[in-house]
């Protein structure tokens, strides 16, 4: 189940260091020759055009832009092998267990596919675990829940396509196709149902707006819309460290700010040029979006309260390639930027963020990411998961390739196994695809690889980098930084 990436040579483990990644070019071209490129595909699918958009239906199937995910992978066809239809035929969910045999000895060491779950229609494009529970969500109405591998509850929204999952204590938030977010709650006298608590925006507040023209934003010429609402795909949720605001990015170009006790949105950001694609709350109260328009942003949270404000920072990364996933590692440490070109970016915090490092993940696009102490893993549409391992003075070594889906790795999810065999340490990597499956992975770490998720120490990096937003810190420019590195 480990094998190299297509074009990368990983015979033992690739390690790529910041001297190798100086090499790279951000030449487009370097996709022609793999195997499920198509001659006629371009990253300009990325992009977010909003006069595409439907006024009564924010994004139909029918007009919605292309861009981050979006029928981009037409090219990359692939069906289902007999053995995955015969294993769905019987029932709407198949679970299928891998078989390791062995010792118990060789299972601490083992990493690979533990299980599969398996539906009969749609993509997966969510995911969230929390405890012994995963979240799963698709291009279907429905948002799964299992517990212990082991298919627990369902509930239902009205809008299809689930394009992202928060979980927040007693609440899940998931960001649907239509601009909507719906709030679920779980039941006290039965923890497999599921209500609806909530819509974000409610009606109520839509109402309270709707009477002022002050209220009204435009986002196209004879086209305006109340600040509250999102007018186009909701493509990515995060919480803050508290738990107090949940963070909605969008295709329509901007980041809302929601009040997560009451539902009511205190802020409207106007983020980007072009679509959100991911935006994710961070360490010392900072925000970071990256868009289609290859740009990611910081931000930064201001006045708390009902008076909450997020002012923009810096500009970290000014690319020709969409900016598709970004991740801030557990113990606050490290943000990375997954790139529709296969690049991913990183920046320490212990560097003020004032300089970026770039290498080689994926020989095309980067849909995914996720992090546990000094480990981030990357989903492609190459089909592939790799496994990175950061070391010190911020070389990333590839660990591992998982290979075992037939279409893009859509969404990741990734829980610490905190129970160890013969001292190893582990994790369970959970990754949903276009293949319309979930695999459960085992990942192997060893006995002193990695950095516990310890709570993140105070530092400077708020009044460093609040000094320097005004001209001290400049944004990271791609292609003039790879060229420095090569002079």
């Amino acid at each position: 189940m480990i094998n190299p990436p297509p074009g990368l040579d990983l015979h033992n483990n690739y390690n790529v260091t910041q001297q190798e990644s100086t090499m790279l070019t951000y030449d487009n071209d370097h996709n022609h020759n793999h195997p499920n490129h198509h001659p006629n595909e371009s990253l300009e699918r990325f992009h977010f055009r909003a006069n595409s958009i439907s006024d009564s239906q924010p994004a139909s199937s029918d007009n919605e832009s292309l861009h981050e995910d979006d029928q981009l992978w037409d090219s990359c066809s692939y069906k289902m092998s007999s053995a995955q239809t015969s294993a769905v035929a019987s029932s709407r969910w198949s679970y299928r267990e891998q078989q390791i045999s062995g010792s118990i000895d060789l299972y601490s060491h083992y990493t690979g596919l533990i299980a599969s779950l398996v539906r009969e229609e749609g993509n997966i494009y969510s995911l969230a675990t929390k405890g012994d529970m995963l979240y799963m969500g698709s291009d279907s109405k429905n948002i799964r829940v299992w517990k212990n591998r082991k298919e627990f509850s369902c509930f239902k929204s009205s809008s299809g396509l689930v394009k992202a999952i928060v979980v927040a204590n007693d609440k899940i938030f998931t960001g649907h196709r239509d601009g909507k977010i719906r709030v679920w709650k779980v039941s006290t006298s039965n923890p497999s149902v599921h209500k609806k608590i909530g819509v974000l925006p409610n009606f109520t507040s839509i109402m309270k707006k709707s009477i002022k023209p002050k209220n009204y934003t435009e986002v196209r010429k004879n086209h305006s819309v109340i600040w509250i609402k999102h007018f186009d795909v909701i493509s990515s949720l995060s919480l803050s460290e508290d738990h107090t605001l949940l963070y909605s990015g969008s295709w329509d170009t901007t980041i809302k700010v929601w009040k997560v006790s009451d539902f009511k949105c205190l802020e409207s950001i106007p983020a980007h040029d072009d679509a959100v694609n991911a935006v994710v709350a961070g360490f010392d109260d900072f925000i970071f979006s990256g868009s289609a328009d290859g740009v990611v942003k910081v931000w930064r949270r201001e006045m708390p309260g009902k008076r909450t404000k997020h002012l923009f920072l810096s500009t970290l990364l000014k690319s020709d390639s969409a900016v598709t996933s970004l991740v801030v590692n557990p113990c606050g440490t490290v943000v990375y930027a997954g790139l529709s070109d296969g690049l991913m970016h990183f920046w320490e915090r212990d560097k003020f963020l004032s300089s970026g490092t770039v290498f080689r993940c994926h020989n095309i696009a980067v849909l995914c990411l996720a992090a546990t102490g000094n480990l981030v893993f990357s989903g492609s549409a190459d089909t592939n998961i790799c496994v990175w391992r950061r070391e010190e003075g911020g070389e990333h070594k590839c660990m591992y390739v998982l290979s075992g889906h037939s279409g893009p790795v859509k969404c990741l999810a990734v829980d610490m196994n905190r129970g160890s065999r013969m001292g190893e340490r582990s994790c369970t990597l959970y990754s949903g695809s276009f293949d319309r499956s979930v695999k459960i992975w085992r990942v192997s770490i060893g006995k002193e690889e990695i950095e516990e998720d310890q709570p993140r120490r105070p530092s400077k990096l708020k009044e460093r980098l609040w000094r320097s937003c005004n001209g001290g810190l400049q944004g990271f420019t791609a292609r003039g930084r790879l060229s420095q590195w090569k002079n």
